[in-house]
């Protein structure tokens, strides 16, 4: 695995990219987003899979997250539109024309903004996303206390570890790192976030959903504690891969992380299938 950083009018991004010689790369670059106050590292169990060498794995931390910096203008980045100008602009340092993008939560939400607006979009996957904007976004979440952490500005560490945990799933283990990024990320975001939606300035997730042409998966864990899953059913989808929503049985909202046994081969079939 190879780290290293780019510099962006979104601050310093930290990225890691997936080893294995270069020649035995036979797809197309995959960008994995992770979700609110996470890392890249939540990824960790895709990049160490053999399909890894296939593809040009890219993971990085979203402003404000892990390694990178905090946005050195909050307004210009911290919203669901402004954490996908920061991962086009990470693409452009890169160098990537064209990748598919994989976005979990919040990274959800940014993956559809992606798929609306920069061309290089091959397709796209959301784990743990409601594809949902406007009156949607009521209908498309499931009404729990935790989902108060998503735009609380400051975590106590009660909070991060209720954020963490509720992002785990059932018997997943809480590594001492992941309580770390919670605490770690720039709390300013969180109710910016907020501000922005409230004032439309992000794109419409449905509206996208349903009439993107690249090809979108929508994946989602069973035991998802914060998506309605009955939600995901309603959506007019223009070009939904395998043409339904994939629901996992018994999991939770990090299928990838909680059962990558189960996650990963249906995610190297829709690479395989998309590229």
């Amino acid at each position: 695995m190879k780290k290293g950083q780019a510099e962006t009018a979104h601050g310093t991004l930290a990225y890691m990219e997936s080893g294995g010689p270069e020649s035995e790369k036979t797809g197309p670059a995959v960008l994995f987003i992770h979700g609110n106050s996470s890392c890249k590292e939540m990824f960790a169990r895709q990049f160490d899979a053999p399909m890894a060498k296939r593809y040009r794995f890219i993971a990085f931390d979203l402003p404000g997250h892990g390694e990178s910096s905090d946005a050195p203008d909050p307004a210009l980045t911290y919203s669901i539109h402004g954490f996908a100008d920061a991962a086009m602009a990470l693409m452009e340092a890169l160098k990537v024309e064209r990748a598919v993008v994989m976005g979990w939560s919040l990274g959800g939400h940014v993956a559809l903004e992606m798929l609306e607006r920069w061309p290089g979009t091959i397709a796209a996957w959301i784990t743990g996303t409601p594809p949902a904007g406007g009156a949607d976004m009521v209908d498309g979440f499931l009404p729990t206390e935790e989902m108060g952490l998503t735009f609380k500005a400051e975590f106590t560490e009660e909070d991060a570890r209720t954020q963490v945990r509720g992002g785990l799933g059932e018997g997943v283990e809480m590594e001492p790192w992941m309580l770390a990024a919670a605490l770690r990320a720039d709390g300013r975001f969180r109710p910016m976030l907020l501000q922005s939606a409230i004032e439309g300035r992000d794109g419409d997730g449905r509206k996208i959903a349903e009439t993107a042409a690249a090809p979108l998966a929508v994946v989602s864990g069973g035991a998802e504690p914060y998506v309605n899953n009955a939600f995901l059913g309603r959506v007019g989808y223009r070009n939904l891969w395998d043409g339904k929503v994939h629901v996992l049985d018994g999991l939770g909202h990090s299928p990838f992380r909680e059962a990558p046994e189960v996650f990963n081969p249906l995610f190297e079939r829709f690479l395989d299938e998309v590229s």
